[in-house]
């Protein structure tokens, strides 16, 4: 199924130009008609597929895309790493409902120039398409401080979560099996064989101290749902 439009009417006024890439339409159409209230924004294109984001970023060059992690296709830590080793003049800006305080700091690993969580106001994605634009950073104020702080104090007391152990491919494996995919759905998303996903479960299991994958899946599953009914609220 089609899940990209694109802008045909691409300005030349010198406006920043945002790509929107996300599997949820109603989302991209609520992303889309807050820029386009912007006079210093616009939006060039958007889709809900990773391998059609990197095409529609070739033709279209925007300045900034707006990312979430849940993709259909690939997992989005995947994608900002792509476009960013890609297409190195593209700010990348993570809009997700994950929780920061697990996935910024990946992101930013992974090439991000900004983190922002699903449950806050557009206005503040707003800001943070302007301020990544500017060549900052761009997370919110609690988490910019826990970050600042692990620099300042240089912490050496160990993860603040038990998941922080997980290395990225670990955590979108233990991620993905809290939202209840398969293994053959995770190696699709991953482009990756069973017999790697399954040495990543191990993995987790090993480094959370659990017995059993079983004790895994319903730990992922509650940590996974847990997290985001917090964010709800």
């Amino acid at each position: 199924m089609q899940q990209s439009k694109m802008n045909r009417d691409v300005s030349t006024s010198g406006r920043i130009r945002v790509i929107l890439i996300d599997d949820h339409p109603a989302i991209r159409e609520g992303i889309a008609a807050a820029i386009r209230s912007k006079l210093d924004l616009e939006v060039v294109g958007e889709t809900g597929l990773a391998d059609e984001a990197l095409s529609l970023i070739g033709k279209l060059k925007p300045d900034v895309a707006v990312v979430d992690i849940s993709l259909g296709d690939v997992h989005g830590l995947d994608l900002v790493y792509n476009i960013r080793t890609q297409f190195p003049n593209v700010q990348v800006l993570v809009f997700s409902m994950y929780d920061e305080n697990v996935y910024a700091e990946r992101a930013l690993r992974a090439g991000a120039a900004g983190y922002l969580m699903k449950s806050e106001p557009l206005q503040s994605l707003i800001d943070s398409i302007r301020t990544v634009m500017r060549g900052e950073v761009y997370l919110s104020r609690d988490l910019a401080s826990r970050i600042l702080g692990k620099l300042v104090t240089r912490q050496t007391t160990g993860p603040t979560f038990a998941t922080d152990e997980l290395t990225d491919r670990e955590m979108a494996v233990f991620q993905m099996l809290g939202e209840g995919f398969s293994i053959e759905e995770i190696t699709e998303r991953l482009h990756v064989s069973r017999k790697t996903v399954e040495t990543y479960r191990r993995r987790a299991k090993e480094k959370l101290g659990l017995n059993s994958i079983g004790e895994l899946i319903q730990y992922a599953v509650q940590w996974t749902h847990g997290r985001m009914d917090n964010h709800r609220r």
